[in-house]
């Protein structure tokens, strides 16, 4: 498989979580777990717990084909989900972002293999990938820092129907990522 290739849905399966496509049948599951307004108070669009909020979020998510829903492997239920987006092949690089999980799944060992499995399978394609975060959701930053991802500067992205936010850039390069 050559870098035009991108597999953008992959499943993906770790000890802790699988990650497979996100489908139009997730939505039940998937609005239970993101209708936390906690999960979203530091996130530039911290009213995505309401359904119709969601919907747009989910339909865009469908739309991006590169969406995933996370699932518990001990209980095979739906606790989060995340995507890639925005593949460049001249950059060689991806974004992973619109990651959310149930604040039962929050601290660590479950986002951090989440974003392993993403990344593993991501440089199979790419050299680099992207994360942006809303510049006030300090729980996202710090968890990037703990992944190890290099903070580089300031950029404006838009959620939604809000107005454009100051979201924080952070870049794993394929080469720190192995060391």
């Amino acid at each position: 498989m050559t870098s035009d290739e991108f597999d953008l849905q992959s499943n993906l399966r770790g000890e802790l979580v699988e990650l497979r496509p996100l489908t139009p049948r997730d939505w039940e599951q998937l609005f239970a777990v993101a209708s936390d307004p906690l999960i979203w108070e530091q996130h530039p669009e911290s009213d995505r717990y309401k359904e119709d909020v969601f919907r747009v979020f989910f339909r865009e998510a469908l739309e991006s084909c590169g969406a995933f829903v996370v699932i518990d492997n001990a209980t095979d239920q739906i606790i989060g989900s995340t995507r890639f987006y925005g593949y460049d092949a001249e950059k060689s690089e991806i974004e992973i972002g619109w990651t959310f999980l149930a604040r039962k799944y929050w601290g660590g060992r479950y986002n951090a293999e989440m974003k392993r499995l993403l990344l593993n399978h991501a440089f199979k394609f790419v050299e680099s990938v992207v994360f942006l975060v809303g510049e006030k959701n300090f729980r996202s930053q710090r968890a990037m820092e703990k992944i190890g991802a290099i903070k580089i500067g300031i950029v404006e992205r838009q959620y939604g129907n809000h107005p454009p936010h100051l979201n924080v850039k952070y870049v794993m390069p394929k080469n720190h990522a192995e060391n």
